[in-house]
């Protein structure tokens, strides 16, 4: 089975356009290797592609996507940690100066996760996700204190919580709670609208998201 034609396609204009533009960034960055200032974990979701919705250059952002864009808390031990591995890459190897989890309205996997327990299926089902999909349990309780409501009732409440739980997770790494302490990292919540494009920042010390100004800089 051929690569599908689209993508040929696509491959073909970025080619003869965006690489003949930019073929001496990209012999930079070949050359000099990566400098990304920032992580930024993601949701697979197809709809939400970081690169475009902040329209960073290459070399600018590493990305991780996995789905509902979750982070597991520390555990080193012989299992696989695909996203783990990610984050000690980019903040013991490459030394990122932030670490953005950016959840997303309509996420999928979070309503999966949502519908199971409304059902009471509570259950591993099927080989992978349904598990993985168990790390936003302790966010439940988190929508019930910040968003004062059922988080298993509001599918945006649910998806608000689970980045505060990816936070929290993410600052059970210890290396990387160093880093924040020192001043040499800095986390950030972000939720992201599809159908309007809008984007909300967490503010850690009000505990609300709020709509981030779109206006052009002069």
């Amino acid at each position: 089975m051929t690569l599908p034609a689209r993508l040929i396609e696509g491959y073909r204009g970025f080619r003869h356009t965006r690489f003949r533009r930019e073929r001496d960034h990209y012999a930079r960055l070949a050359e000099a290797g990566q400098r990304p200032s920032t992580l930024m974990i993601a949701c697979v979701d197809s709809r939400v592609a970081p690169e475009v919705v902040f329209d960073t250059d290459p070399g600018e952002m590493l990305v991780v996507r996995n789905v509902a864009n979750l982070v597991p808390p520390y555990q080193p031990d012989a299992n696989y940690h695909g996203t783990s591995a990610a984050i000690e890459f980019a903040v013991r190897q490459l030394q990122v100066r932030h670490i953005a989890v950016t959840g997303h309205a309509s996420c999928g996997g979070i309503n999966a996760f949502r519908q199971n327990h409304l059902n009471g299926l509570h259950a591993a089902h099927g080989d992978f996700v349904a598990r993985w999909m168990e790390l936003i349990a302790p966010a439940t309780r988190l929508a019930r204190t910040c968003e004062g409501v059922d988080p298993l009732q509001d599918q945006t409440a649910m998806e608000l919580a689970s980045i505060r739980q990816s936070l929290i997770n993410l600052r059970t790494f210890p290396w990387l709670a160093e880093r924040e302490h020192a001043g040499d990292l800095a986390l950030h919540g972000l939720w992201f609208d599809v159908a309007d494009g809008s984007l909300c920042v967490l503010d850690e010390a009000s505990g609300t998201f709020n709509p981030l100004d779109d206006a052009p800089q002069a």
